[in-house]
């Protein structure tokens, strides 16, 4: 499993001036999520993305980044799922024109969505996890659909499609906003073993910034609002006006 970490901010600054406070935290997680990271940003018109296969905690490429001037970002520590390597092509989170995409949780099988994704998009799959399949659908949805309505359908095209699933949770990073969806099966041997907090995303907003982040923050668990879960939270990057999209009716059906 892995972990997020999302931010919109009103003024362009280095990120980890933007997350002195969850930075550390976010590090502190990848001691256990500790099959790479990457980070994607936005600051004015230019988007840019960096990753690594080394544990975040561990790796000076992390802390670099850290130093990218940014007013929009995401985060990913990854704990790889048995059965897929740790290899920069398995690395979130995954690019396309214009967006970035991580997720944390997996679905099995991990070809569930290959019959939904269109071909051509499909053979641009650079790795082998479930999580870039989730992506390349996502993309396909998004020539279509608004950002927040392509992820509850394409939630919903997992959830009739695959056998089991532990959480859908993830951040879509555009031009114009920062995305994030929580779901869970509290069913999943996962979700048993690790409690029913596990999956659970809270963000919080200052008159400065936006922050969306998984459990295991300490700063989060007390003070910030819970998302939730098959509801999207929008952060505006013009303004930092927060929107929840409830599940879109026709996710129910897909």
């Amino acid at each position: 499993m892995c972990r997020l970490l999302g931010v919109v901010a009103r003024e362009p600054a280095a990120l980890g001036d933007l997350l002195a406070e969850e930075i550390p935290e976010f590090l502190a997680l990848s001691r256990e999520h500790a099959d790479g990271w990457g980070i994607a940003s936005w600051a004015g018109d230019e988007a840019a993305v960096v990753r690594d296969v080394a544990a975040a905690h561990d790796s000076a490429r992390f802390a670099a980044a850290t130093r990218t001037e940014l007013d929009s970002g995401l985060l990913h520590i990854r704990l790889a799922s048995s059965g897929s390597p740790v290899a920069p092509q398995n690395t979130h989170p995954f690019v396309g024109p214009g967006i970035a995409f991580a997720h944390n949780g997996f679905f099995a099988p991990r070809d569930a969505l290959d019959a939904v994704i269109p071909a051509e998009l499909l053979a641009t799959a650079a790795g082998n996890t479930d999580s870039e399949r989730y992506f390349l659908l996502l993309r396909a949805l998004l020539r279509e659909h608004d950002p927040a309505t392509a992820i509850s359908l394409a939630a919903a095209r997992i959830r009739a499609r695959a056998t089991e699933f532990a959480s859908l949770n993830c951040l879509l990073l555009t031009e114009e906003a920062l995305y994030a969806y929580s779901e869970e099966d509290p069913r999943s041997e996962v979700s048993k073993r690790r409690g029913p907090d596990f999956f659970r995303l809270r963000y919080h907003a200052t008159a400065d910034r936006v922050v969306v982040g998984s459990s295991g923050l300490p700063s989060a668990e007390a003070e910030w609002s819970l998302l939730p879960y098959r509801q999207v939270l929008e952060i505006h990057r013009s303004d930092l006006r927060v929107t929840i999209h409830p599940a879109d009716p026709a996710a129910t059906a897909a």
